[in-house]
């Protein structure tokens, strides 16, 4: 009996993240940027805020932050939009992290 991963249609789907696949894990900033060259021009600009968005959902993970529930809510929708208005929709997100970033750096003071 052959194992689910052998069959085509692995090889297709799950495959394609693994080493040598498609969309295998970028490792360098570099090679990610060298990919989304290769991209037309809408895919690219939804690649690069992405990015964008990903590094900023990083970053608050790094400083034990979590994203905003609101903000995940209009990923989800922003997911199912055309690239065009995807983009647009990425921007957007982006920068209300960043506003929440901002934000949360101002924090309580103590004055004395």
């Amino acid at each position: 009996m052959a194992h689910k991963q052998d069959s085509p249609k692995a090889k297709e789907g799950i495959g394609r993240f693994e080493p040598g696949g498609d969309l295998e894990a970028i490792e360098t900033r570099s090679a990610r940027e060298e990919r989304v060259n290769l991209l037309p021009s809408p895919e690219k600009n939804l690649a690069e805020e992405s990015a964008r968005f990903a590094d900023l959902c990083q970053y608050l993970e790094q400083q034990k932050m979590d994203v905003p529930a609101e903000i995940i809510d209009q990923l989800q929708r922003a997911a199912k939009l055309a690239v065009p208005e995807r983009v647009e929709a990425m921007k957007k997100l982006n920068q209300k992290l960043m506003e929440h970033l901002s934000d949360a750096g101002k924090g309580p003071f103590v004055r004395q």
